[in-house]
């Protein structure tokens, strides 16, 4: 007999469109109701698992962490909703996650790309402005069609942030990436790094701290999508009071972004650059805060059906997931009530749908 699941609440099939009449038949998605009597019926409104589209699995405060810990992570993103995970650099090989029930579905980018000396120790593959292309092209193929690169960071001798790779490497960089069929991200907290990204063809930013009013029609016109990491963006005044001593004008410099953070993002939103949900979770953030970085996004200005598109229907099609559609792999939240309409219940799930299986709820 097939394992039966009825979803007898509002299905939320995009930010302003409802469908009622939902199953899961043997873990995929069909809108005809089966012959079969259902094995369980789940009432609430159903929305396409969650999104975290910046997360580490795999990575923790000094580097790698082992399977248990990687494990540990995923679940608690699956706790929160997340169903979908667009790795944004990890020095652990997750590839053992994928494919299976357990996990939410990975798309990983491989290691960071980093100056030499210029990140966090342990987390990047650091090469010299000299290597940077053969280090792109390595983790293209090794990854799921994304490479990450760190694109700024402190410059010590500077005492501020500052790019970490000549603008014309750079260029170079995307273009292998692209030649080996992989999309490139770069983590950009400074002004002048996003100049250089968009001229280099980036497809995607991440933090995005810098944004002024001189980017905001390139994004726009090429494309280029942002991920602000907010629950991320809120350590920096504890970054800035570390550093205030040793480095007193990139502290200001930090202080300086995070006081715009909100402002910047919906300055993004309302002209007309799009804008995807990621929560930085590893290293220092911990894992299963989907719900807050979609919450930060509606406090930044986004409309609440925005900020749930960040992290759901125009995010899946973005990294080429399916939504909730005909014949979809079956998975699916369910909240107890519209989020749309009450916010605070996207951090009330009364079940987590992976693959057909209920993972959580009563």
């Amino acid at each position: 007999m097939p394992e039966i699941i009825e979803f007898s609440g509002p299905v939320l099939t995009g930010p302003a469109s409802e469908h009622r009449g939902l199953w899961s038949v043997d873990g995929a998605l069909t809108f005809v109701r089966p012959q079969q009597a259902p094995g369980r019926v789940l009432d609430g409104w159903v929305l396409p698992g969650l999104v975290d589209a910046h997360c580490h699995i795999g990575l923790g405060p000094e580097g790698p962490v082992d399977s248990a810990a990687a494990a540990d992570q995923a679940r608690a993103d699956l706790a929160a909703g997340t169903l979908l995970v667009r790795d944004a650099g990890s020095p652990a090989d997750t590839r053992w996650m994928q494919g299976g029930r357990d996990f939410p579905v990975l798309i990983r980018a491989g290691r960071h790309v980093a100056r030499t000396r210029r990140y966090l120790r342990g987390f990047a593959d650091e090469v010299e402005p000299e290597h940077l292309v053969e280090a792109v092209r390595k983790q293209a193929r090794d990854g799921d069609g994304w490479v990450k690169l760190v694109g700024d960071w402190i410059d010590r001798g500077a005492g501020d942030l500052a790019p970490s790779f000549p603008a014309a490497v750079v260029r170079d960089a995307v273009r292998a990436a692209h030649d080996e069929g992989a999309r490139v991200t770069a983590h950009c907290f400074a002004e002048d790094t996003l100049d250089q990204m968009l001229d280099a063809g980036i497809d995607c930013i991440e933090h995005a701290t810098g944004l002024l009013p001189r980017h905001l029609p390139r994004f726009a016109e090429q494309g280029v999508p942002i991920v602000p990491t907010l629950v991320n963006i809120a350590t920096f005044p504890d970054i800035a009071a570390q550093a205030r001593h040793k480095f007193p004008r990139y502290a200001a410099h930090m202080m300086a972004l995070w006081e715009r953070r909100l402002e910047r993002v919906g300055e993004a939103y309302d002209a007309g650059v799009r804008i995807f949900a990621g929560t930085d979770a590893g290293s220092v953030i911990r894992h299963g805060r989907i719900a807050d970085e979609i919450l930060a996004l509606h406090q930044a200005g986004l409309p609440m059906a925005a900020a749930l598109d960040a992290a759901c229907w125009s995010a899946r099609e973005w990294l080429g997931a399916d939504g909730v559609a005909e014949g979809a792999r079956a998975d699916v939240v369910v909240c107890r009530k519209d989020p749309r309409t009450r916010p605070e219940a996207v951090r009330d799930l009364s079940h987590v749908v992976l693959g057909g299986r209920i993972i959580s709820g009563p």
